[in-house]
């Protein structure tokens, strides 16, 4: 898919929203990418899907073990791409606040992981994904992300790969201009803190 075919997907979706957002970083945003609605037509999460596998690295594609995703946001477009790949496909929670394996999901020692989002904008959630599959023995290899919304800055400690970048300015909460802060700040995503 090239870049305006993607982005045809976010509007036909009804994806991108205007306002004040209180990001799962933590940060804030006058934009939100509501990743759910891109995904919500199966037909297009398999397409978004299977252009991100494809942009993936052919020897990151080739020793891929699994796809594990952080929850709630990367689920489908983790599963879809887990299906993209020919791989078992799993997801990280945090019923405590730390992510953690549940749901019988187990990791072979050493196996090679892709870990796979919708949205990175610090690269924390992906950062603590990553954490909790070495603690289970997996060694990620790769992530990939629909969105890269930190304008190429995100660093998870392993090569990175989005589908498509959108550089949204973003504040933290002492620096929230004066026009955005005069709005009511809505948290849209699925992260608690």
């Amino acid at each position: 898919m090239q870049e305006d075919e993607i982005l045809a997907e976010f509007r036909a979706s009804q994806a991108l929203l205007e306002g004040h957002f209180l990001l799962s970083s933590g940060r804030h945003s006058a934009h939100y990418l509501q990743c759910a609605r891109v995904l919500m037509d199966p037909m297009r999460a398999s397409r978004l899907a299977a252009a991100l596998a494809a942009k993936l690295p052919r020897e990151v594609r080739q020793a891929i073990g699994k796809v594990i995703s952080p929850a709630m946001g990367g689920v489908i477009i983790g599963h879809e791409t887990g299906r993209a790949l020919g791989v078992e496909a799993m997801f990280v929670e945090r019923p405590t606040g730390t992510f953690e394996l549940r749901r019988g999901f187990s990791i072979t020692p050493g196996e090679k992981i892709l870990i796979v989002e919708d949205v990175v904008t610090t690269g924390l959630s992906g950062r603590e994904a990553i954490a909790a599959i070495t603690a289970a023995g997996g060694k990620v290899i790769a992530a990939a992300a629909l969105v890269d919304r930190s304008g190429g800055t995100a660093d998870l400690g392993v090569p990175f790969t989005a589908l498509v970048s959108f550089n949204f300015p973003t504040f933290a909460p002492e620096d929230v201009p004066p026009e955005l802060a005069a709005l009511p700040a809505i948290k849209p995503g699925s992260r608690a803190a």
